[in-house]
């Protein structure tokens, strides 16, 4: 593509919303980043990957970083005058990795990445969601070793442990509307059918 176009992804669990990003990015021919920016994170900042792990996408309850945030900790470098917890120097080394994959076209799944590349042009932001009962059969077929009450307590507990994430490190309220530019039910069109509505928005926005 001429045009640089940056698309990030946040998702409901269930919603299919990673599968979708993948096809997006095989249509378009362009790159997408998820776990791999935790690998990253991990070997930019010599941290242990397996470590990292367990405080991916959790939010702190660092009284320091709270305050940090009021001074744009996002722009700032990691020279704090304090050991940050773990959970705030992950955010911090996965955001600075996100500005770095913006520099060209790509997508990008979760981590904050709508609010991270706020300030940039060319970003199409998406939440994607789904009904209950088909986000319930999406994980029954990954899990077939959890029970239907299982099933909704880890959706929960996922959407959840999400909500507490993005909310906390961004200061907005994740799956709200006016946080992004377009939100897609994908259990209306399928992984595919949503994936193409996507690309077909993209390139009309690369005409404009």
């Amino acid at each position: 593509m001429s045009k640089k176009i940056i698309i990030t992804i946040a998702r409901q669990y269930g919603s299919g919303g990673r599968e979708i990003g993948e096809r997006v990015a095989e249509l378009l021919g362009i790159p997408l980043y998820d776990k791999q920016i935790i690998t990253d994170a991990a070997a930019n900042g010599s941290l242990n990957e397996e470590v990292i792990k367990t405080a991916d996408e959790s939010a702190t309850n660092s009284l320091l970083y709270t305050l940090a945030m009021g001074s744009n900790v996002l722009g700032t470098t990691m020279h704090f005058g304090y050991k940050m917890p773990l959970n705030d120097k992950l955010f911090i080394l996965q955001s600075e990795l996100i500005r770095e994959f913006a520099k060209d076209s790509c997508v990008i799944i979760g981590r904050c990445s709508d609010y991270v590349l706020r300030n940039e042009e060319n970003v199409l932001r998406l939440f994607i969601y789904g009904d209950l009962d088909h986000r319930k059969e999406r994980v029954a077929s990954r899990h077939p070793e959890l029970k239907s009450s299982q099933i909704i307590d880890v959706i929960n507990k996922t959407d959840k442990r999400r909500s507490s994430y993005y909310n906390f490190y961004t200061g907005n309220k994740w799956g709200k509307y006016d946080n992004y530019d377009m939100a897609i039910n994908s259990s209306t069109l399928g992984i595919e059918g949503t994936a193409q509505i996507i690309v077909a928005s993209v390139k009309r926005l690369m005409e404009e």
